[in-house]
């Protein structure tokens, strides 16, 4: 069903904050409507839509201010809700039903109250889908650089219909101006920029296949990682599914000192930990200067380890690939618009005896996911080279010794030439940018030595107490457990099935 229109303050809409909480906590329920009753209906998605609660509320209008992506909304809370203790861990819908309207969503996650190592702990992408709601009118990439979670989402981030062109990843044949998202886009007023995050995106189809698969899963939200500090202990597996593009300092902390002490993590996810933000008023704002980091007030201070650049910057000097092995910096696009437009969605094998791969029947050279366009979207690689004929990391942007290359797929990150919006005479492409941080000059020949870069799906065992790390090296790989890539979802279980009790 549709959104309602946020700008109209008699439409529908609800939030609710804080965006997480475990049995016996309370989250608020802030919303608005036309004057009158209303319900509002919890309910856990996954596999199944389970309903475990509806309260009658009255709501009224309420106006959007035009702060309300920095500052967020202000509204009154119209209901307050504990955490039951029967509420299992999960993502949990708040869906507002005014009569005669349109229904609108808001969500929270429930945590569990005691960890389960047996139980991955998924740690939903929600600064990123913060980053990209432009309910107000603005979000860090069009202007904005404070992203408040206490507002409603714009439609399309909890809520997506299905069908062509609900995947920003162009699936048919290469299309340039990707024609297909657009028109699905326009057709059901989504927001434009719905297609890079959001629940429907890609943790739900993750969360439907390792329900049906018997597999149990703990939630969290990203800001958990840093203000739950016990978030991740008794925990085996740390896992990111989709697009987890925003890491806070201490987010990377909490995670970094757990693979360190023997806790594994699987990134099958893309653009992870590519920018650094900050969590601030107790996690209620998400700061993010992005490209105008010389803006951000630690800029050239005793803080500027915290600046809100990407992480590979030299100013930072914390590259995401001594987390993850990967960066997007070596990396790009493949399969949107003219980036990789034609490439096969699949990943070409290079190490078929690993462990990963038992059970697959999966040879060198075989081509992997590509029946459901795993390789789509944002892609994580790192600096290669061939020994042998097969490729090797070669450290020098930070990838941890050990890492090994399963297999790759050729991206390219946007040119002047390939961007999907013009890019201004005294801009810089976005490749120019990383090369300017990365590489300390965005001339064209800097420039060129990011333009060729791979997907790269990589390992790093554990050994020495430290934990596993797994990088998928892409944002779409949980399209792969829909039904159409038996390989992926093999390699997904023998994952979970090593890395859990």
């Amino acid at each position: 069903m549709p959104y309602s229109p946020p700008q109209d303050p008699s439409a529908p809409a609800v939030y609710v904050w804080p965006n997480s909480g475990v049995a016996g906590d309370s989250v608020l329920v802030h919303a608005r409507g036309p004057v009158g009753a209303a319900a509002v209906e919890i309910a856990r998605v996954g596999l199944e839509r389970i309903v475990f609660a509806r309260h009658d509320v009255r709501v009224a209008p309420r106006e959007l201010s035009p702060q309300a992506d920095a500052v967020g909304c202000g509204w009154p809370v119209t209901l307050a809700l504990t955490i039951d203790p029967d509420w299992p861990s999960g993502y949990y819908e708040v869906v507002l039903d005014v009569p005669g309207e349109t229904e609108a969503v808001g969500y929270f996650v429930v945590r569990a109250g005691i960890p389960d190592p047996a139980r991955p702990l998924l740690v939903l992408s929600t600064n990123t889908w913060n980053a990209y709601n432009d309910v107000a009118g603005t979000n860090i990439y069009n202007g904005g650089t404070h992203a408040a979670f206490e507002r409603p989402f714009a439609p399309g981030f909890l809520r997506k219909p299905e069908g062509p062109g609900s995947r920003v990843t162009v699936l048919g044949p290469p299309d340039p101006r990707m024609r297909t998202h657009v028109t699905h886009i326009r057709t059901h007023g989504l927001s434009a920029w719905s297609g890079s995050a959001g629940w429907p995106s890609w943790e739900l189809p993750f969360v439907r296949w390792a329900e049906a698969n018997d597999i149990g899963l703990d939630y969290a939200v990203n800001a958990d990682l840093q203000f739950v500090p016990d978030l991740l202990d008794g925990r085996a597996l740390y896992l990111s599914v989709g697009h987890d593009e925003y890491w806070s300092w201490e987010m990377r902390d909490a995670v970094e000192q757990f693979v360190a002490g023997g806790g594994n993590a699987a990134f099958l996810s893309g653009n992870v930990s590519f920018w650094q933000v900050r969590l601030e008023d107790d996690g209620r704002t998400m700061v993010g200067f992005k490209q105008r980091f010389e803006q951000d007030p630690v800029y050239g201070t005793d803080r500027q380890e915290r600046l809100t650049s990407i992480w590979s910057d030299r100013l930072i000097g914390r590259p995401e690939t001594a987390m993850t092995g990967l960066t997007f910096n070596r990396g790009g696009y493949h399969r949107i618009g003219k980036s990789v437009g034609g490439g096969a969605g699949g990943y070409t094998v290079h190490r078929p005896d690993h462990w990963l791969f038992e059970g697959t029947g999966i040879f060198r050279g075989d081509l992997l996911g590509a029946a459901s366009t795993v390789v789509g979207y944002e892609c994580d690689g790192c600096e290669l080279e061939l020994v042998d004929g097969v490729p090797v990391p070669t450290g020098a942007d930070g990838c941890p010794p050990g890492t090994i290359v399963l297999a790759t797929a050729p991206a390219s990150p946007f040119t002047r030439a390939t961007a999907q919006r013009p890019v201004a005479d005294d801009a810089l492409s976005e490749v120019e940018f990383h090369a300017w941080r990365v590489l300390g000059s965005h001339d064209e020949e800097t420039a060129r030595r990011l333009e060729n870069g791979h997907a790269v799906f990589a390992v790093r065992d554990g050994e020495g107490g430290r934990g596993t790390v797994v990088s998928s090296g892409c944002t779409d790989w949980a399209w792969g457990l829909t039904g159409s890539d038996p390989a992926i979802e093999r390699i997904t279980t023998n994952l979970i099935s090593r890395l859990t009790p």
